[in-house]
């Protein structure tokens, strides 16, 4: 059964119609049923099935004459006809598939933005209680450091903090690992020790 926009009853009908033929259920030059019983066999309404004999018609699958049947006009023609809605139909699903990752993305970026402002807010919070809440440390424009890699500088090595988000301007990435690079007036976002605002302040910026 085809997806989303493919899913017309005309469609599927067509489609069955083209794959018969394709099959040599029906034959090249044979005459089939009228669309009265068409309509019977599919159990559709006789406008259903015109419109599934005009589709074929138009990609030249048979032709209908009025009175006198249906009349097969080439297996190819059928043939790319299947293949044709194939692909329109992979396409739909693709896109479809596409809109529901890109929903299910914002869903997280949210969680992620949700959480890290918590992280800061608690931080806020326990600021003189606790040895390890987070600060913030702007890239200067004099920073060594800019275009490096956290990785390359070996940040908690020399400074024994751990990054844990990075804002870049109104994004905010979370965790962003060894190879995120630093860019002037990004926010370096670490836990550390009692020291850690003044270490990371001048190595990066010192």
């Amino acid at each position: 059964m085809l997806k989303n926009g493919l899913s017309a009853r005309y469609q599927q009908i067509a489609l069955d119609i083209a794959q018969r033929i394709v099959n040599k259920e029906f034959n090249v030059g044979e005459r089939i049923h009228g669309r009265s019983v068409l309509a019977s066999m599919y159990n559709v309404s006789p406008e259903t099935i015109r419109k599934a004999v005009a589709l074929l018609q138009d990609m030249e699958v048979l032709q209908a004459y009025q009175g006198s049947g249906i009349i097969i006009n080439s297996i190819d023609k059928a043939y790319n006809f299947i293949q044709r809605f194939k692909y329109l139909d992979s396409i739909s699903s693709l896109k479809h598939d596409f809109e529901k990752l890109m929903e299910e993305k914002k869903k997280i970026d949210l969680k992620l933005q949700e959480t890290l402002n918590s992280i800061i807010e608690y931080s806020d919070k326990l600021r003189n209680l606790s040895p390890y809440n987070p600060v913030e440390i702007e890239v200067k424009k004099t920073s060594r450091f800019i275009g490096s890699n956290i990785s390359d500088i070996k940040f908690w090595q020399n400074t024994g903090g751990t990054v844990v988000a990075l804002r870049k301007g109104d994004n905010i990435i979370v965790s962003p690992g060894p190879y995120a690079v630093l860019e002037e007036g990004d926010v370096i976002v670490v836990v550390g020790g009692n020291n850690i605002l003044k270490d990371v302040e001048t190595f990066i910026n010192g």
